[in-house]
């Protein structure tokens, strides 16, 4: 696709969107005092670890919280950083669902440039685990001058792996960019434009992209952290994967496609002291990650009920099964991630969901 029609395709996405989507359903809050959560991120705006802060809580099919805090209004784009793995995962997903793409493919079957290269041998499925041996990231200034997936592959094609697949779990971004790649060519489409036939379109989420990631034309669309959205759109998302890939009566992603991306993908890939799960919920499992998502809390069986994908500035999406809810809080942290009291947006994060949980389990009608 030419650079005139990927622009005149997603006139077309936002022009469809604008007349499709409806608004969203006003908030409920009838039943559960969220005055803790309240003053917990307002304590947060004031401590000006966020120039604002936006929050939306859903349960039981109705929104029972939604604030506004600071400078932020329900039409504030924000760029949320590892929040948008989720997205990337579920784009690749749609792809797996409707091409001869397989999670068990191997880098090799859909990029003929890692043919004969130890790399080509890594799974679809290792490289959205953080399991597949490839670099976290480029050094400084190398990462994201790269203007497309296919050349951000090549310049990862030389990279040294840092593990064998499957050996470790090491959280990072690059592999993502593989994937993402794998996708374009089992689709014949860009990731951008994949992203918004698949997800977007049928979701309403018409203010979200990953393209471009700066001003100018921008850069290839960096999966593992180049998201940017505003708050209804990921709430959109998040009830999609809530209602098991169902969405205003259309399955926007199999049921298949979504265990698949809940269960434990990290299976026997060694996990080191100190990750998310251990660090920001005080837990420790093994299956800490699926497919572009965090595993939080697991039951007896091992089947996750809490699952997360959060962001180092801020961002936090979550669903609990058990407790029946869901909610987004965007935000994006102003200067260093970590703060001189010691808080930390990606650790911290998690207090979110926990205050969730207590609050909607105790009616207080």
């Amino acid at each position: 696709m030419n650079s005139k029609s990927h622009y005149l395709f997603l006139f077309t996405v936002l022009f469809f969107i604008a007349i499709k989507c409806s608004a969203q359903d006003t908030a409920k809050n009838i039943k559960y005092d969220f005055t803790l959560l309240d003053l917990t991120i307002s304590s947060w705006i004031n401590k000006s670890y966020y120039p604002g802060a936006s929050i939306i809580i859903a349960k039981d099919n109705n929104i029972v919280f939604e604030k506004y805090y600071g400078n932020y209004t329900p039409q504030t784009v924000v760029y949320i950083a590892s929040a948008g793995k989720w997205l990337a995962a579920a784009a690749i997903a749609t792809v797996v669902d409707n091409t001869e793409l397989s999670w068990d493919d191997p880098v090799e079957k859909w990029l003929s440039e890692f043919k004969g290269n130890p790399k080509g041998k890594i799974l679809l499925r290792q490289l959205l685990s953080h399991t597949s041996g490839i670099k976290n990231y480029h050094s400084e200034p190398k990462r994201d001058t790269y203007n497309k997936l296919d050349s951000a592959v090549s310049d990862i094609l030389p990279l040294d792996t840092v593990f064998g697949a499957g050996k470790r779990f090491e959280y990072g971004g690059l592999a993502m960019q593989v994937a993402g790649r794998m996708a374009e060519v089992a689709s014949g489409m860009d990731f951008e434009t994949l992203f918004q036939r698949n997800i977007c379109i049928p979701l309403c989420m018409k203010n979200t992209h990953f393209t471009p990631v700066d001003p100018g034309d921008g850069h290839s669309p960096m999966l593992g952290g180049g998201a940017r959205t505003v708050i209804k759109d990921y709430i959109n998302f998040l009830n999609m994967i809530f209602h098991d890939g169902l969405s205003n009566g259309n399955q926007i992603i199999s049921k298949e496609s979504i265990r698949e991306m809940q269960a434990d993908q990290v299976k026997t890939a060694k996990v080191y002291p100190g990750e998310y799960v251990e660090k920001g919920l005080g837990l420790y499992h093994t299956g800490i990650y699926g497919l572009g998502e965090w595993r939080e809390k697991v039951d007896e069986n091992g089947n996750a009920y809490q699952i997360s994908s959060p962001g180092w500035a801020g961002a936090y999406p979550w669903i609990n099964k058990h407790d029946g809810a869901y909610g987004f809080f965007l935000a994006h942290v102003q200067g260093n991630g970590t703060k001189q009291d010691g808080f930390s947006p990606f650790y911290g994060a998690p207090i979110i969901s926990s205050l969730t949980s207590a609050i909607v389990n105790k009616n207080v009608e």
